[in-house]
């Protein structure tokens, strides 16, 4: 990876998009720095909100931590995606028939995302602007008043959409996808914190007491380096992987007949059930928090923050399960069965022993789900164990929502990576054809 960045930064055109990339994400850490109007950011520190905080910190970079322009993060636009993607298959015509528009449709489409996106975020700024002041005693506004509270959802959502933008950009004229560049970037920005609170707790805070105390703290701190190694390899191990289908072209595609091979991730959806499934977690979390001053004792209430409280076991579940859903669902949206075998179809192309048509969608149909069921179960893991240690054994909640990070970094680290090679590689047949 290092190779193919040095090579790309020699390349002018290649170097501007990376360039590009850099300054939107300044851009956004600046934004992330900027605390809103008429709030005390420090009330956050004294407020353990079922582990909403260090979630909504994940996908936002820390930007809830000092109540920033950026505090919702992208995860509004996130849940927006997902709604509306739902909504295609079969639900609501009029999403149906845009689907098949091709590229008109699909800016119908993103404009309906972005129409709901405002709605989203406007929802959850004053739930969780709300909900943070009623856990802070009243002391995260400065003057709680109706006009304060939608003031201050005006500028939440002002900069989800802002931030959403950002990420237009990035896809648009830089490098990687936007939005998931951005919750990348957010996670790096944090890791010097999280790396020094780790060293913090098990060896300056040790350094007084007793050596056996101190050599645990270091031997805790050698085990997480091993472990955390151990993951990078193992996630980089099976989002790299592929399964290779057979693919023959008829003699009168090819003029001779060829024989060819089809790669499909194991892991076809990437990271993107990881951040479905947090900001599906988040969005729900958010709504309760408005109903939390007047029915926070009821045993619905409690209910209902348990399941959707990362800090507990049954949250920790459902969360994973959610993971497991989205990759079967992103899965089929990323590689749609029947359009691959209408392609091949038409291409001239079959795969062996299969028919073409509706066999050969069936093929792809049953080859996705096989190969869904690992990489949720690869996903899900990578996700559940950390924060299962976490709620076990106590461990820090950053530890716990580590797991999610580190999918989230390996994953668009190596999207990007291969978006360079890519772009490296067509500009050598560009050149060539010249």
């Amino acid at each position: 990876m290092l190779t193919t960045l040095r090579n790309a930064f020699k390349v002018k055109e290649i170097r501007k998009k990376i360039f590009f990339t850099l300054f939107i994400l300044l851009i956004y850490r600046l934004g992330s720095q900027i605390t809103v109007p008429g709030v005390d950011a420090s009330a956050l520190s004294k407020i353990s909100a079922g582990g909403l905080i260090p979630l909504f910190d994940t996908v936002s970079g820390g930007g809830l931590s000092n109540y920033s322009l950026f505090s919702m993060g992208v995860s509004p636009f996130i849940t927006a995606q997902i709604v509306i993607q739902l909504l295609q298959m079969d639900i609501v015509p009029k999403f149906v028939e845009w689907s098949k528009q091709g590229e008109v449709g699909r800016r119908k489409l993103n404009q309906a995302t972005r129409y709901l996106t405002i709605v989203l975020a406007f929802v959850q700024s004053i739930g969780i602007t709300a909900g943070f002041n009623y856990l802070s005693n009243y002391g995260l506004i400065k003057d709680s008043t109706p006009q304060t509270f939608v003031i201050l959802g005006i500028i939440l959502t002002g900069g989800t959409m802002l931030l959403t933008w950002l990420g237009e950009q990035i896809t648009d004229k830089g490098i990687g996808n936007g939005v998931s560049m951005i919750i990348f970037a957010g996670i790096i920005a944090r890791l010097p914190q999280g790396i020094y609170s780790l060293i913090e707790e098990n060896i300056i805070n040790n350094i007084d007491a007793s050596a056996a105390e101190l050599w645990q703290g270091i031997g805790i701190l050698v085990l997480l380096l091993v472990v955390i190694l151990f993951i990078v390899f193992w996630v980089t191990y099976v989002q790299q992987a592929n399964r290779k289908v057979p693919i023959q072209y008829t003699r009168r595609a090819t003029g001779g007949g060829s024989e060819s091979y089809l790669p499909l991730k194991v892991n076809v959806s990437g990271v993107i059930p990881v951040i479905f499934a947090s900001s599906f977690i988040i969005t729900p979390s958010t709504i309760l928090m408005i109903f939390q001053a007047n029915h926070g004792d009821e045993g619905w209430y409690q209910v209902l923050s348990n399941i959707f409280s990362m800090q507990t076991t049954v949250g920790a579940l459902i969360y994973t399960v959610l993971i497991v859903l989205f990759t079967f669902f992103y899965a089929f949206v990323q590689v749609n069965p029947e359009k691959l075998a209408e392609n091949l179809q038409k291409q001239g192309a079959y795969i062996p022993s299969v028919w073409p048509g509706k066999e050969t969608e069936k093929y792809f149909s049953g080859l996705l789900m096989r190969l869904s069921t690992v990489g949720s179960i690869f996903l899900g893991l990578i996700a559940l164990l950390p924060q299962l240690a976490t709620n076990i054994w106590g461990l820090p909640q950053s530890i716990g929502l580590g797991g999610t990070s580190l999918l989230i970094v390996v994953g668009v680290a190596l999207e990007t990576s291969r978006q360079l090679d890519g772009l490296m590689m067509k500009r050598q047949y560009v050149g060539f054809i010249r």
